[in-house]
């Protein structure tokens, strides 16, 4: 009786939150002017209206057919909303808006294949370690649909933060924490082994990348205390660093000087002044934000400061014991504020060791390759999820930003991008050499 009990329980929570999730995403939306939703405010992404129709169109080919056996009415849909654009690879999407289907059709859609999913989720008939077909208990496929969306509430924040301002409704900041002025300087991390991954016998979900758990010896080394910031990246550029060749490797330099890059994308230079671009307005630029910037920058930021991007098993050691309690204050991540705070702004937000700021506020590039660990096995629903990107052009990002969602600041969680994308909440701090 008390299994039964438990099993309900556990549906009715990850119905909730799916529930949840799509109302933030709903909200989402909204922030965008209905004139302006066949926007492409990123090149090398779909129009704004194709999320729209992608967020539901995944839950369905996700869970109708494999668990619910429904038949879809709008089988077009389920397809042309099925799969995103990798910025890697290939010519910029060339479609004009009237290729798209109408607001209203694409609206229909959305509501008509949750009013079908929920009327299964709700009835019961199904408990969370039920198995579809594959083998996978439902609230695997659900804790996927869940992070899903919520993954696509953040990516879709880097896409609207491109998207003019006039174009948005805007929406306020709660006020920012006061913040000290620290100085800063690096951290000495013992040597020590780290546990990477999560084993495949955990009752915690993790995506098929997680898997499975091994452990690695780090040798001792040192870390940047804090995030770097705006003003130490100003130095830099102030130093000549995007026109000294030395800094950046064969294809980061040409991608750079094809491309005509001198600054991170979120600055605009007027004058003598620099200011940064936010979500929803352009202010002077704050000297104790974290800098966001791509791979590409960071590493030949890295080089010029004589130190590098740390490994993914050395962000994880420094890191260790770091609090990810969304209700403590203790950094800015699950959708509390649409921009950065200083890095200094979080006393509490430290590992162990004294790093400050390794849960949200930007994520942290780091110098590994995305590959699979010891024993990977794709998700046979979704196979191309990271085997796709085990092709050493994308690098591992870990931490989380101010549009992360809390239950991906697991340690195990990896993200991913290409060196050249400079358009995702993502910093850096360096290691000794």
């Amino acid at each position: 009786m008390l299994a039964t009990q438990n099993s309900v329980e556990i549906s009715r929570e990850l119905t909730h939150r799916l529930v949840l999730a799509r109302r933030q995403s709903d909200a989402l939306f909204r922030i965008v002017r209905e004139d302006s939703l066949y926007e492409r405010p990123i090149p090398q992404r779909h129009r704004i209206v194709f999320y729209i129709g992608h967020l539901e169109a995944f839950d369905w080919n996700l869970l109708a057919d494999r668990v619910f056996a429904l038949k879809s009415a709008q089988p077009e849909f389920d397809r042309l909303f099925a799969f995103g654009i990798d910025p890697v690879g290939g010519g910029l999407p060339s479609d004009v808006p009237s290729d798209w289907p109408a607001l209203e059709h694409v609206r229909d859609y959305v509501n008509q294949s949750r009013t079908a999913l929920d009327k299964k989720l709700t009835a019961g008939d199904l408990g969370p370690d039920s198995h579809a077909d594959g083998g996978f208990p439902l609230r695997t496929l659900l804790h996927v649909a869940i992070e899903h969306r919520l993954m696509h509430l953040e990516t879709l924040a880097y896409m609207l933060h491109q998207l003019p301002h006039h174009r948005k409704f805007p929406q306020a900041d709660p006020p920012a924490p006061s913040a000290s002025l620290l100085p800063s300087r690096m951290i000495s991390i013992p040597a020590d082994s780290v546990t990477l991954g999560l084993p495949r016998d955990s009752e915690s979900f993790g995506w098929d990348n997680e898997y499975t758990a091994y452990t690695v010896e780090v040798p001792a080394f040192e870390i940047d205390q804090f995030k770097v910031t705006n003003q130490e990246y100003l130095e830099f550029i102030n130093a000549g660093g995007y026109e000294t060749r030395a800094f950046w490797n064969d294809e980061d330099w040409n991608w750079k000087t094809a491309q005509g890059i001198s600054h991170p994308i979120f600055w605009r230079r007027e004058d003598d002044q620099w200011f940064c671009r936010t979500m929803f307005n352009e202010i002077p630029l704050p000297p104790d934000w974290p800098v966001y910037v791509s791979h590409a920058e960071a590493q030949a930021f890295a080089l010029w400061a004589g130190k590098s991007l740390p490994t993914e098993e050395q962000w994880q050691r420094a890191a260790q014991g770091t609090s990810l309690d969304p209700d403590s204050q203790s950094g800015n991540f699950d959708f509390q504020r649409w921009d950065p705070i200083p890095v200094t702004a979080v006393a509490q937000a430290q590992s162990v060791f004294g790093v400050h700021g390794m849960a949200g506020n930007g994520w942290e590039w780091t110098s590994t390759h995305f590959n699979p660990f010891p024993g990977f096995e794709p998700f046979p629903f979704y196979r191309g999820y990271s085997a796709d990107f085990f092709d050493g052009k994308h690098f591992v990002m870990k931490g989380g930003s101010a549009r992360t969602a809390a239950c991906m600041l697991r340690p195990s969680f990896r993200n991913w991008f290409q060196p050249h994308y400079q358009y995702v909440y993502a910093g850096f701090r360096c290691v000794s050499r």
